[in-house]
């Protein structure tokens, strides 16, 4: 009876050793995933526009025109003109911004 009850113990020690092991490797791995189809850029500044509708950018250097990918980063500043730092995709034609500044009046 004792060697059956140390077996039993030694496997549920073994399967929740596993089970804990397998969790913290998952919770590790959580904030570092990167999508696989953006590349990883330095951020840039950029003079434009944000679109009335805060979801779009048109660059004033060559009026090209990008979709905001968090368009709560530019929140109150539709329609104005500003500059911004974000990091921009190319291939899917979006910048994710991480500042906006008001541009200045001039007198």
């Amino acid at each position: 009876m004792k060697r059956l009850t140390l077996i039993a113990f030694a496997i549920l020690l073994l399967m929740s050793l596993t089970a804990f092991a397998q969790y913290t490797s998952d919770q590790q791995g959580m904030g570092q995933q990167t999508p696989t189809n953006e590349k990883a850029t330095k951020a840039v500044t950029l003079s434009g526009k944000i679109g009335d509708d805060g979801k779009t950018f048109v660059s004033d250097k060559d009026n090209k025109n990008w979709m905001i990918s968090n368009p709560d980063a530019v929140k109150g500043h539709e329609g104005h003109e500003v500059k911004i730092k974000a990091h921009e995709n190319a291939a899917t034609n979006e910048l994710q911004v991480t500042s906006v500044k008001m541009k200045s009046e001039k007198k």
